[in-house]
């Protein structure tokens, strides 16, 4: 009995031992995942507090002295001012991806739930052309895009930006499967026998279930719409530097050889990224309390 005990001590032990090992690489290899994704944010902020001459020395991980004489070469300097300026470009992206964000959430969690939730006959062939659509890149159909929009005189203008953000065909992909693992069916039946209309079943009962899939979206929908300079450029004709998004006016920064102080450059990219790391901050709650829901087994 006592050799059976030890053996059977011995063996877990020894399954102790493997799990912590595992654990232990686990960790260790996302402690050098995260050290990589945050390396080139860290590099960047750096070279913000830099002098150019400093910059063309080499990297330093020390920040530098000069992040106020970057300041001021970025907003005070005349060059500068002819094609950058922060308060404009951050009001006109701002506009441009709070709206296209919020559709594309929205819209795209309201078509998931119908595919879902309701059976019609077209329903897997509907399915079906969401996903063709998502395989289709945004350059093949650019120039009948801007040719549709010429049509329409909404050339110049905010509007081409923003609606099509609704059609999100990637974004409806993942909020479908999502649903398909963490929405019973049973919960609508259940409202409906109380009820409550459809609108208002998706309203006050999907959207609060799908919070850590609208998070995740709603962060990669603002990235690429905060991001997007193709668009924007085909769009904007005109180039009026008033309607200018702030991708389009760090790539004038980058593009003319009359901007030599890399130190202001950085920055300018810098002050860029601070909305995204904001959002992400703000809505990584969701996604944290998601992951920990999809834990609990009961």
């Amino acid at each position: 009995m006592s050799n059976m005990k030890s053996v059977y001590g011995q063996a877990k032990d020894n399954y102790t031992l493997k799990v912590r090992l595992k654990s232990g690489i686990l960790v260790a290899w996302f402690v050098i995942l995260t050290f990589i994704c945050l390396l080139p944010i860290y590099i960047l902020i750096i070279n913000a507090t830099r002098s150019s001459t400093e910059i063309a020395n080499g990297i330093s991980f020390i920040p530098g002295k000069s992040l106020f004489q970057n300041f001021n070469t970025l907003f005070h300097n005349v060059n500068y001012n002819t094609v950058y300026n922060v308060g404009i470009g951050y009001k006109n992206s701002f506009t441009i991806t709070g709206f296209a964000t919020v559709f594309t959430v929205f819209f795209s969690a309201m078509t998931a739930y119908g595919i879902h939730v309701y059976d019609f006959k077209l329903k897997e062939i509907s399915y079906t052309i969401i996903l063709l659509v998502m395989m289709v890149p945004v350059q093949v159909t650019s120039a009948g895009f801007v040719n549709f929009m010429l049509k329409l005189g909404l050339t110049d203008t905010y509007w081409p930006l923003i609606i099509p953000a609704i059609a999100a065909p990637a974004v409806v992909y993942f909020m479908r499967s999502y649903m398909k693992s963490s929405f019973p069916l049973d919960i609508v039946e259940a409202a409906r026998i109380d009820g409550c209309n459809e609108f208002r079943t998706f309203i006050s009962i999907a959207i609060p279930m799908m919070k850590p899939a609208i998070a995740v979206q709603a962060i990669f929908a603002f990235i690429a719409s905060w991001n997007n300079f193709y668009t924007p450029n085909m769009i904007l004709i005109s180039s009026r530097f008033k309607q200018k998004t702030l991708p389009m006016m760090i790539s004038a920064v980058q593009a003319s050889d009359k901007f030599t102080d890399y130190g202001a450059i950085y920055l300018a990219i810098a002050l860029s990224i601070l909305p995204i790391v904001t959002v992400y901050i703000l809505l990584s709650r969701f996604i944290i309390a998601g992951v920990a829901l999809g834990g609990v087994k009961e």
